[in-house]
């Protein structure tokens, strides 16, 4: 809608605004008439519409079997749509139109905003399913000529209350009509069971809805006023009312076709099996975040045991092996930690490499600078855990074999990030400038302990590949391909 607005017309941004504002609204038009709604803005040069939007209805058939976004049609082929922008009213005359063997009714509405029309509503009804209308369907009718005279004034929709179509109460879940106090003048069948699982025990229908609501809402203290304006429909708003066995949604939109509320008209969704599912997610989740942190505070804890132990041995070399295990313990206890802070089981990997960075430039403390450049991204636990017991070989490979005791320099990480959604891969480089590989060296036979984990790992685990070769001019460059799941 923006580029045919601003290739064809000459309405303003704030023009704009409100038309997406009516477009976020107009499924309710759409389903209260049966029918549906295009909307035909008047071209830069007055001598055609260009077609901006459309909507079917959800209560009945269709009377576009085609797309109309986007059509130019030159002024005067329809009257209606003429008739309407000129005069600012809304035109019913003529007889229906045949489309396939189909009569269609034509209506056309004007948009109106601050005065000016900005363009016109072309409601379509299909009629050959025509028959005598139940009070249902002659509330839903009633409310659409209500809503159709406030579009065609510029009350409708209301400024700054964008709704999330797919989030509120739709016509078809439950329509409830109040007249100007309040009182209840009609509800529908889906209206009445929700109120009924919310511990209603009577009819709607003559109740004021208010104070009917705000009774089967618990309260400790005296009548929720607000609640009782709320669903009396005074202003447009949503809210949820939760009573002892379900929980309803309402949303509340004064009528007023002549510019004085004649009433309002509210629409309420049963949402509890809905909630039900929620909390559960809730439950679910919250355990799940408290494992990753009791593990997180094990592991912390087989660490702290570890160094311990590193402190009173007398070998250097047992003493080096067990603080290398403090490490490699703890990038794992790092990863726990960060999903016990995340809803889900993905991680920020960026915040997690650069504390085993940290963790690891330790043993090297003001000698050598670890510095990380790129972006790791978003990445599933089973990745990052196994991503981070690497990252940690590697560099305290590097730290511990690239420069000797004492010897200042560089060790750099450097991260590239596919963005592939079908084959997404993590390209990481650790690269750095000390003494380089010794002569014959081979990463694929020969290496410590350190890179036979960082071999199994990578290839085994997480399916990628593993390279360390020289660097260019000085230093070791070991290469990591790891394939990863898309960012969202």
């Amino acid at each position: 809608m923006n580029d045919l607005v601003r290739q064809h017309t000459a309405l303003s941004e704030t023009d704009l605004e409100w038309l997406h504002l009516l477009v976020s609204e107009w499924q309710l038009l759409s389903d209260l008439s049966f029918a549906d709604l295009v909307l035909w803005v008047p071209t830069l040069d007055g001598t055609r519409y260009v077609s901006v939007a459309q909507m079917r209805p959800n209560t009945g058939p269709t009377s576009y079997q085609d797309d109309m976004v986007g059509h130019l049609v030159p002024r005067g082929r329809r009257p209606l749509l003429d008739a309407a922008l000129d005069e600012g009213r809304i035109v019913r005359e003529g007889d229906p139109e045949w489309r396939e063997e189909v009569p269609v009714r034509v209506e056309s509405i004007p948009v109106r905003r601050e005065g000016r029309v900005l363009g016109v509503i072309a409601r379509n009804t299909n009629l050959l399913t025509v028959r005598t209308p139940s009070r249902l369907e002659l509330t839903y009718l009633q409310s659409a000529s209500d809503l159709a005279q406030m579009i065609a004034a510029g009350a409708f929709p209301f400024p700054g209350q964008q709704v999330d179509m797919d989030a509120s109460p739709r016509a078809g879940d439950g329509l409830i009509r109040l007249d100007a106090d309040g009182i209840v003048q009609y509800a529908s069948p889906n209206a009445l069971s929700a109120y009924h699982r919310l511990g209603l025990a009577s009819d709607l229908v003559g109740n004021h809805l208010g104070q009917a609501t705000a009774e089967l809402a618990p309260s400790r203290g005296p009548v929720d006023e607000a609640l009782v304006k709320l669903a009396s429909g005074y202003a447009p708003r949503e809210t949820e009312v939760e009573g002892d066995s379900g929980v309803i949604q309402l949303r509340a939109i004064p009528l007023k076709p002549k510019g004085t509320r004649i009433g309002s008209l509210v629409l309420c969704r049963d949402v509890t099996e809905l909630r039900r599912r929620e909390r559960e997610l809730i439950t679910k989740d919250a355990t799940i975040r408290e494992i990753h942190h009791r593990v997180k505070n094990n592991l912390q804890t087989v660490a702290a045991l570890l160094r311990l132990q590193a402190r009173r041995m007398d070998s250097e070399q047992g003493r080096e092996a067990l603080n290398e295990a403090v490490r490699r313990v703890g990038s794992i206890a790092i990863v726990h930690e960060t999903l016990s802070q995340n809803l889900d089981e993905r991680v920020q990997f960026d915040e997690i490499a650069d504390r085993v960075i940290a963790m690891v430039a330790e043993i090297s403390p003001g000698k050598v600078d670890c510095r990380r450049t790129g972006r790791f991204g978003i990445l599933d636990a089973e990745v990052a855990t196994p991503l981070a017991m690497v990252l940690t070989e590697v560099l305290q490979n590097a730290l511990e074999h690239a420069f000797a005791p004492g010897e200042r320099g560089t060790v750099e990480v450097a991260a590239v990030r596919g963005s592939d959604r079908k084959d997404a891969r993590l390209l990481i480089t650790v690269q750095d400038d000390g003494r380089g590989l010794p002569e014959g060296f081979d990463p694929q036979r020969t290496g410590n302990l350190g890179l036979q984990i960082v071999r199994t790992l990578v290839e085994g685990e997480l399916g990628g590949t593993f390279d360390m070769v020289p660097a260019p001019g000085r230093g070791t460059r070991v290469v990591l391909d790891v394939p990863v799941r898309a960012d969202k």
